[in-house]
């Protein structure tokens, strides 16, 4: 069983009983200097504080009660219904010229493996770990259950009209184009599996 460890003591905007959504993205950068930013950016009024956030190793990370919520996404109302997972991931690479290494957004090297497909304008990607898929199953079966959260999952990363009526568990790349996480490293399908057998 995976623990889920408390951490911080992060300032929500609001606190709303009835959560019907579980929204999965990335942090972009590495987890010390994601929860670094979360803490002292803007002078630590920084607030878009998701939830969790899983590491790469599979640890979870509480920031916020079950019940809160922060300025995370642009819309109040999906802030308020929603529950954020972060996992640790950069996202989107570029290759670094004349050398076997990558780059990502913020011109940090990375020379793990990488996913390749071509997708919104993009075409490397940090993979996700094994340890986090189980560890986002798990919490996410958690949830479900505890907060009576439907079991219902999108399955993709395409972006999903009307998805503000959506109850269950999506991406943030299902509700706007421009969004790339979770990326396309993600495998949908092996969630879904371990999901349906919790």
């Amino acid at each position: 069983m995976v623990e889920i460890e408390k951490y911080g003591s992060f300032k929500f905007v609001g606190k709303h009983k009835k959560k019907d959504k579980i929204i999965l993205c990335h942090t972009s950068r590495e987890v010390g200097e994601y929860l670094t930013s979360l803490k002292f950016r803007y002078n630590g009024k920084y607030d878009k504080i998701p939830n969790y956030v899983i590491k790469k190793n599979g640890d979870i990370l509480k920031l916020l009660p079950d019940d809160a919520f922060t300025n995370f996404l642009s819309k109040e109302n999906l802030n308020k219904k929603s529950i954020i997972i972060c996992l640790e991931n950069l996202g989107w690479l570029e290759k670094k010229p004349f050398s076997k290494d990558y780059i990502n957004w913020n011109g940090d090297i990375y020379n793990g493996e990488v996913h390749e497909k071509k997708w919104r304008d993009f075409v490397f990607w940090e993979p996700y770990s094994d340890s986090q898929i189980k560890s986002a199953v798990f919490l996410c079966s958690q949830l479900t259950n505890n907060l009576n959260i439907k079991k219902d999952f999108i399955g993709h990363n395409v972006k999903v009209d009307g998805i503000e009526h959506f109850e269950g568990i999506l991406t943030k790349s299902n509700l706007e184009s421009r969004y790339t996480d979770l990326n396309p490293s993600f495998d949908f399908s092996n969630f879904i599996k371990i999901f349906e057998n919790e």
